[in-house]
């Protein structure tokens, strides 16, 4: 069996060179047996997550034809992040996170079979809707940083963390490409009911994955203090390094008057282009088109140097193109600008959790990376609802431009203090042997 794993091993990297061009840089990560199986299971999973993701909206529309409606249900299964997720990275720090991963995937695969059974039977309700959508949020709230800060632990080599997480990002959204068309396909042809049976299935592949992994397990200590006091230490670990601080308030930028725009691609999709499931799903896949686009670049990037810059022009980006969205009705228009919109959310919140990952102590990681998930999806629901609520006093398209502006002038205004983030993260950064010591030395000007 040793023989045929080496084999195995050695046959991967010859297919990855060591010669780092951008092409063999971007699949660099991939040597690394566990990551490769992480990689592979959540590609299939997470195609039927969004498959879900996009009937489940399109069914709340249908039975109610509610804007508030859906920003309330994306309120409901994004609150339990806000408030479980930064205690739950308490509990990442503290057990193995294998098994944390092994538990909430088997929920959430018990959730998408449950919901299909109600909705091919002809059961479903409103409040069924509500129900699955607050327990998802819980399971969610503990998979989402142990899920981050797991990624660390795949990867054999520091200097692929970076690209791991990027890859991350592009498996995510070649799933929100695929996804969508595929859901919007489906739900015309036969119903919602199939795109929730098909994502329950497909969590059988993330968990082979996890149980295929060989991941030398390290006794962690539970300590002397109790969950609260780990809690106000994570707290004040990120409180008190600028540069997390700053990055964690770029994430709660968006997640409050970026990202919740996607809750109004049903009601944008019918009520300004006057399209259909279809047309919903050409949007997400034109945003997930985009958004591909940004993890690819990133991965193909040989160095966390310049991950400020990025930072703040793709929420230039970003902004410009909400913005631009909000005043034309014409399909193809619309089509086109998604896909620098994608570009730009990924861009800014994938680099923004590299350099989280790349500044953080290990024995906070889970801590930093509970913070994170409530920033990036905690603080969602509060900005779905008030999307929502904006969006049935003014309308879709205003809304989404006061969003778009938003985003623009809080990318400038970190552009103000990058400065300042670079020079403090380039000594962590160098400290940890993340980037070569000589970058310590020279002006940087390219970040």
């Amino acid at each position: 069996m040793g023989i045929k794993s080496e084999i195995k091993e050695k046959s991967w990297k010859e297919l990855i060179p060591n010669n780092k061009t951008a092409l063999t840089q971007i699949f660099s990560s991939l040597r690394s047996r566990n990551y490769r199986l992480y990689f592979f299971g959540q590609c299939i999973s997470l195609i039927g997550t969004w498959m879900q993701q996009v009937a489940l909206s399109w069914m709340i529309y249908r039975l109610t034809g509610s804007v508030l409606l859906l920003g309330t249900v994306a309120f409901v299964a994004q609150i339990p992040s806000f408030l479980i997720s930064p205690f739950a990275g308490v509990f990442t720090d503290r057990f193995e996170r294998r098994r944390i991963l092994l538990f909430t995937q088997a929920m959430f695969m018990l959730e998408a079979l449950a919901l299909a059974f109600l909705s091919l039977s002809g059961l479903i309700q409103v409040w069924h809707i509500f129900a699955f959508a607050m327990f998802v949020g819980i399971v969610g709230s503990f998979d989402a940083p142990a899920r981050q800060s797991m990624i660390v632990e795949l990867v054999d080599r520091k200097e692929d963390l970076s690209n791991a997480i990027a890859l991350n990002s592009a498996m995510f959204n070649s799933a929100r490409l695929i996804g969508p068309s595929v859901a919007g396909i489906l739900i015309a042809l036969v119903g919602e009911g199939y795109c929730f049976l098909i994502n329950g299935l497909s969590y059988i592949a993330v968990i082979g994955a996890l149980l295929m992994m060989r991941i030398t397990t390290v006794q962690k200590s539970k300590g002397q203090k109790n969950i609260f006091a780990d809690f106000v230490e994570g707290f004040r670990y990120c409180y008190r390094f600028f540069p997390i601080r700053a990055l964690l308030m770029m994430v709660t930028l968006l997640s409050l008057f970026g990202q919740p725009f996607m809750v109004l691609v049903p009601a944008f999709a019918k009520d300004v282009l006057g399209g259909d499931s279809h047309t919903q799903g050409f949007i997400l896949s034109s945003v997930g088109a985009g958004a591909l686009m940004a993890a690819i670049y990133l991965a193909a990037r040989k160095s966390v140097l310049g991950l400020g810059k990025v930072v703040s022009l793709t929420g230039v980006i970003f902004g410009l193109g909400l913005a631009a969205i909000s005043l034309t009705n014409v399909h193809w228009l619309v089509f086109v600008l998604l896909v620098p919109t994608g570009f730009g959310m990924v861009a800014m919140l994938a680099s923004c959790n590299t350099l989280l990952q790349t500044l953080t102590d290990d024995d906070k990681r889970g801590r930093v990376m509970g913070f994170y998930v409530m920033a990036m999806m905690g603080l969602a629901p509060f900005g779905s609802l008030l999307y929502g609520m904006v969006a049935e006093w003014v309308g879709v398209q205003h809304t989404l431009l006061v969003g778009g502006i938003i985003c623009m002038a809080g990318a400038l205004y970190f552009e103000h203090w990058r400065p300042v983030v670079r020079r403090m993260a380039r000594r962590v950064q160098v400290q940890e042997g993340i980037v070569p010591e000589i970058a310590e030395g020279i002006g940087m000007s390219d970040e």
